[in-house]
């Protein structure tokens, strides 16, 4: 084969084979970038809402469109509500984090023996259905005290490890503007805004909205087919 006909063949393989494929690439990185993406949940922080080997949906389009592969804003047209569990960048090691928005811009947070005080006001806690508490480990179940938090806008599950050396009280501390407060569900066991301070708003990624699939670590990486496609 001579070099004319070597570079006429590789010449065509860029054009119909290589170039086609890379166009398609670029687009889907796009899309995880900018629209929608999944986040590997690989530490308890967030039990019993997300346990370990969860994957959850990423809605990137929840609170604004970004410019794919930055933090740019094109567009905002909301932004995270109290309750919501948001994906960001973490302001001590950037690394992507999933936490609950606790304290919104103007929001008093404090913590007191492990009771969430809003503002001033204790937030109320209720006995959690056992039937949240499913798919949770037996060895949790043994060593976590779990509860219903009233949170304001967005009740939900969380969790005490007794056990764990812990900041069981914190603050009060006033949210700035342009600013978030984040914790883990998993109280005792999060290494959240108590420790590294505020989430500043261009760090948020999106919204998680959902358990895409789930596999169990302890069991052999078996699937929770209970936990597929199931909203946070």
């Amino acid at each position: 084969m001579n070099i004319a006909t070597l570079r006429k063949k590789t010449a065509h393989w860029w054009r119909k084979e290589i170039r086609p494929l890379l166009v398609i690439a670029l687009v889907l990185f796009a899309i995880r970038s900018s629209l929608a993406d999944w986040n590997d949940v690989p530490s308890g922080s967030m039990k019993p809402t997300i346990l370990e080997g969860d994957r959850v949906y990423v809605n990137k389009l929840a609170y604004d469109l970004k410019v794919p592969f930055t933090t740019w804003h094109l567009a905002q047209w909301a932004n995270p509500q109290r309750g919501d569990i948001a994906v960001f960048f973490s302001p001590y090691d950037e690394k992507r984090l999933v936490k609950r928005v606790i304290g919104v811009p103007g929001d008093t947070v404090e913590l007191r023996n492990d009771v969430l005080v809003l503002n001033g006001q204790p937030v109320a806690y209720q006995a959690l259905d056992q039937k949240l508490l499913r798919d949770v480990a037996a060895s949790d179940l043994d060593s976590h005290v779990f509860a219903h938090e009233q949170l304001p806008g967005r009740p939900h599950s969380v969790a005490a490890y007794p056990a764990a050396r812990a900041l069981r009280d914190f603050g009060p501390v006033q949210v700035p503007a342009g600013q978030y407060f984040m914790m883990g569900d998993n109280r005792d066991d999060s290494f959240d805004s108590r420790y590294w301070g505020m989430v500043e708003r261009n760090r948020i990624v999106g919204r998680a909205t959902s358990v895409v699939i789930s596999f169990n670590r302890q069991h052999y990486w078996l699937p929770r087919w209970d936990r597929f496609f199931t909203g946070l």
